[in-house]
């Protein structure tokens, strides 16, 4: 998702996703799997801060749940790729973020 001013941080998004594939490259080897987590919009209070009730409404539309994401739902997706049955995935950016369409 692009938004007006989010350069920078698209940026070190891109960054964590390319040190994320070449870290499963070079690891994979030990057996270690890496992964990376992009959560959507999460209903934190640093996540509230600075938006109006009409943004954070607006950005909740964008997900196929007609909802903001909870700490929960991003603590699953860890869970999930840092257990056994997850030990085929690797060099992976998992978005969390409910189906978000932008």
């Amino acid at each position: 998702m692009m938004l007006p001013s989010y350069s920078l941080y698209a940026a070190s998004k891109g960054a964590v996703e390319e040190l994320t594939k070449s870290l499963a490259k070079e690891l994979g080897p030990r057996g270690i799997t890496v992964n990376a987590i992009s959560p959507g919009p999460t209903d934190t209070e640093l996540f509230r801060h600075g938006k109006s009730a009409e943004q954070i409404a607006q950005l909740a539309a964008m997900s196929a749940f007609k909802r903001l994401g909870t700490p929960e739902d991003i603590a699953n997706a860890v869970a999930l790729l840092v257990s056994d049955e997850a030990g085929w995935i690797s060099g992976q950016d998992v978005c969390a973020n409910g189906g978000l369409v932008a």
